[in-house]
């Protein structure tokens, strides 16, 4: 088998060959985007899901669909220990700009610019000051500038919504990663599409992030499930998983016996990650078509190999010894949702004294909770990983 024409792509965010399985998300994106572009209202989809379930793929293919449809779409990653002001500030100058066409002067923009300028004097941008965007305007005075986010951000964002609604388009916010975002600032944010909602313009925030996004949104707002939809992205069931792996192969005259694909499905739970890890290790190490289980098990061993010292150590890394005690802990019950009193005892410790611990991961993107007390991964299979990376607890070398 050709390596240089293997169809799989195992990588963060990276298109697979066939999105199969997610029709009905995307129509739902799709029917949202078009309403809110037509004036009428609509929930925004928030999807959640654990890591390697696809939500930053399908954030992609809704972007494509945004543009398509007219939309000025900017896509946005949070991240950890960042803002939202300086994580937001430069893609909605961006948007701004590309509705100030110079042919069609616009006062409603040229509002929105001065707006944004009166905006970024006083939010703080880093832990050193406040940085200057170049916007060549003077400030809008009194109107986004009070340096109160749950006041500044929804004036800022209705300003920009007049200006698409002027320029007869509509904008697409779309933010991955948004368990990192700060509940005060998660509340300005949902405040913010609270007050475009009221006032019927035309943006639509489109959103992915672990589970834990849907308790942070409500702590944040109490009213954000009736601003937001938030469908579970989750495994693929194993007809789709099938056609995940049996489409791309089939297009180069190659197939995977039924055998292979039962065997996949079965070590990869269908989490779509990994079934392009197993399609990719599958196809290079199989000597012809078609592919077999003989073949995927010794793909098993590769992938594997693969996802230990990528996919799982830069997540492992990033972790201080006693979390990874804790999370070691954890795999000794495997992959379901934990209670954390059973966790504590496998430490010998109280609950109390490790909710520090577990509060510290939750943080980190590497737990949540599922309901009150229970605790549970938010990486597939990485209970696995962790019994082979640490056979006892306490031992964090690599065996």
């Amino acid at each position: 088998m050709d390596p240089k024409t293997n169809p799989f792509s195992p990588g963060a965010g990276a298109p697979p060959p066939e999105l199969a399985g997610r029709a009905s998300v995307l129509s739902q994106a799709s029917i949202a985007l078009a309403r809110i572009k037509a004036g009428r209202s609509e929930r925004s989809p928030l999807l959640v899901g654990l890591r390697g379930v696809g939500k930053t793929v399908l954030l992609n293919a809704i972007d494509a669909d945004a543009k398509k449809q007219g939309y000025i779409a900017v896509g946005v990653e949070a991240q950890e220990g960042r803002n939202l002001p300086s994580l937001l500030v430069p893609y909605l100058r961006k948007a701004l700009y590309q509705l100030d066409r110079a042919a069609q002067i616009s006062e409603a923009v040229k509002r929105g610019l001065r707006i944004l300028k009166s905006f970024t004097g006083t939010a703080r941008f880093t832990q050193d000051g406040e940085i200057e965007l170049g916007v060549g305007i003077a400030p809008e005075k009194g109107v986004a500038d009070s340096g109160n986010l749950d006041a500044d951000l929804p004036d800022l964002m209705e300003a920009i919504g007049e200006a698409a609604k002027d320029r007869q388009t509509a904008l697409a916010l779309i933010v991955d990663e948004m368990q990192y975002i700060k509940e005060q600032e998660l509340g300005a944010l949902i405040s913010s599409m609270h007050k475009i909602s009221q006032r019927g313009l035309p943006v639509l925030l489109i959103g992915a992030g672990l589970p834990q996004l849907v308790g942070n949104a409500g702590r944040a707002k109490s009213y954000s499930e009736r601003l937001f939809l938030f469908p579970e992205i989750g495994p693929l069931d194993p007809e789709a998983a099938k056609e995940a792996l049996q489409g791309p192969v089939k297009e180069q005259d190659v197939e995977f016996t039924s055998e292979a694909l039962d065997a996949i499905c079965q070590v990869t739970k269908g989490y779509p990650y990994f079934l392009q890890e197993w399609g990719y290790q599958s196809w290079n190490l199989a000597p012809r078509s078609p592919i077999t289980a003989t073949d995927v098990q010794a793909a098993t061993l590769a992938a594997r190999k693969s996802l230990d010292e990528n996919f799982f150590l830069v997540r492992f890394d990033r972790l201080t010894p006693a979390e990874k005690n804790y999370l070691r802990a954890m795999a000794e019950g495997g992959a379901a949702a934990q209670r954390s009193g059973a966790i504590a005892r496998r430490l010998g410790q109280s609950v109390e004294q490790v909710a520090g611990l577990r509060g510290s991961l939750i943080e980190k993107g590497m737990l949540y909770s599922p309901k009150h007390g229970d605790t549970e991964f938010t990486v597939p299979l990485f209970d696995e990983f962790m019994r082979r990376k640490m056979p006892r607890l306490g031992d964090s070398k690599k065996p």
